[in-house]
This record gives structure tokens, sequence and C-alpha cells, in this order.
């Protein structure tokens, strides 16, 4: 594959990490607030959790994109 179309494969990669990192980050708060009001717990503490969760994940997600990228 020509260096062109590398570089535009990379950066098209990269730039779907940014994405999916917010989405997944998103679906965490998002889990988070239905545990409190399922659960009716009367405290930020689950939303916290969810967000967390979700930053540990995409953090993960990510380490595993770049190093399929790099290989």
């Amino acid at each position: 594959m020509p260096s062109n179309q590398n570089s535009w494969k990379r950066w098209l990669v990269l730039s779907g990490i940014g994405l999916e990192m917010g989405a997944i980050i998103y679906l965490g708060h998002k889990l988070g607030q239905w545990a409190s009001e399922a659960l009716e717990i009367h405290s930020k503490t689950p939303q916290i959790l969810g967000t967390l969760l979700g930053v540990a994940l995409s953090l993960y997600l990510v380490v595993q994109q770049t190093n399929k990228l790099n290989s």
C-alpha cells in the first residue's frame, strides 16, 4: 500500500477512536443514571462509577486498537 493511502487509513482510524471513546463514556454515564434510578439511590455515586467504567473501557479499547494499528 502506498504511503499516502496508509496515512489516510491511520487518520481515519484515529478519528474514529475519538468518537468511539465519547460514545462509550456517554453510555457508561447513562448506565449509571439508570442504575441510580432503578435502585432508588439518591446520590451521584452510580453515575460517577458508570462514567469511570466507561473511561476505563474506552482506554482499554484505545490501547488495543493502537497496538493493532502499529503491528
